[in-house]
């Protein structure tokens, strides 16, 4: 009887140290976890900022309006007949 209680409690001790100190332990799972909801964030980011992109492809796809703004934006062009003001910042 005393040898089976040694070998159960000596069995428990093992169970135990792999529990939280061996491979795939609890540490291994709260940290897993933790990378989860980083990668889910940084998945839920990319996939609105994929959403803008597919926005302006479709604008671009469909009218010239869009195309006329990223020109005008990101160019500095302008139509004929039209007047270009440049106005500054105040130097304070």
């Amino acid at each position: 009887m005393k040898w089976l209680t040694a070998l159960l409690l000596v069995l428990l001790c093992m169970l135990q140290y792999r529990l939280w100190f061996g491979k795939h332990s609890i540490p291994d799972y709260v940290a897993m976890e933790k990378e989860v909801q980083d990668l889910r964030k940084q998945n839920a980011n990319l996939k609105q900022r994929n959403e803008l992109l597919q926005a302006d492809i479709n604008d671009l796809k469909i009218g010239l309006e869009a195309i006329e703004e990223r020109a005008r934006n990101e160019l500095g062009l302008i139509k004929r007949g039209e007047t270009f003001y440049r106005i500054l910042p105040s130097e304070q």
